[in-house]
């Protein structure tokens, strides 16, 4: 009976999602590895019977998830790149940074990360961020913004607020914040953070964020705002991340 229920829903799709639907199972049976041309439109359009727009539709929807790439002239192409696993839980422990190690360090898995297009400046935050960080209204906060490159691929755009006279005149307004970075810095003045509050949520990109992470069309982001709080239950970082959603699986590990 569910097979049934799941011939009918596929049947009662448009022809453009079901080629989608059959391409995408291909490469998740590994048919095509990453690397490998998929069928072209004309291709398509004989093996499925269907006018060059439903097939071009269908590679429009593989483009749109992240799993294949257009190369003009070439074809589209299974996408090489690994989807990044963000461990939620182990990239936050204390003994990850507090031992002087990125909180990337559990992710990258040796792969190349680079960390571009740093500021560091000082400017009112927004409304809700001054808030958080319990700023006076006009009070600045030390904001420090950076992309995330790994393997050549942007995936990240974040921008850290923290109370600026709190974390003036130590390497958290440099460039270069040092080993463990930010956390273990705070931890340094006696600010360690002990808790952490994270928000997701998705939407659409804006023109900026789709430039800044070289989106393909049709790609969503991920938006994840992180507050860390000191044992006082103060909060002294305030972190809003942009994560490109193709590029990004959010692992969690909860105990029971």
């Amino acid at each position: 009976m569910a097979s049934e229920r799941s011939g009918r829903h596929l049947r009662s799709q448009p022809k453009y999602q079901r080629i989608a639907a059959e391409l995408k199972a291909a490469i998740e049976r590994g048919e095509y590895g990453p690397g490998d041309r998929l069928p072209g439109e004309n291709d398509l359009m004989a093996r499925h019977q269907v006018a060059r727009m439903t097939a071009r539709q269908a590679l429009g929807v593989l483009q749109s998830e992240g799993l294949v790439e257009a190369r003009k002239g070439a074809g589209v192409f299974v996408r090489e790149f690994r989807p990044v696993r963000r461990r939620g839980t182990s990239r936050l422990s204390g003994a990850t940074w507090g031992a002087g190690h990125s909180v990337w360090s559990t992710e990258t898995e040796g792969r190349d990360l680079v960390v571009d297009a740093t500021s560091v400046t000082e400017e009112e935050p927004p409304a809700v961020v001054a808030r958080i960080l319990g700023l006076a209204e006009g009070v600045p906060a030390c904001v420090r913004r950076r992309r995330f490159v790994l393997d050549g691929r942007p995936v990240l755009v974040a921008t850290s607020y923290l109370d600026a006279a709190l974390v003036s005149g130590t390497p958290i307004t440099e460039s270069d914040t040092g080993p463990g970075g930010i956390y273990a810095r705070l931890g340094d003045i006696g600010h360690r953070p002990v808790r952490f509050r994270e928000e997701v949520r998705s939407r659409m990109p804006g023109a900026a964020e789709t430039e800044h992470l070289r989106l393909l069309p049709g790609t969503p982001v991920m938006l994840i705002r992180r507050t860390a709080v000191t044992a006082t239950g103060r909060a002294v970082e305030v972190n809003d991340m942009i994560l490109d959603a193709s590029a990004y699986i959010l692992e969690y590990d909860i105990d029971a």
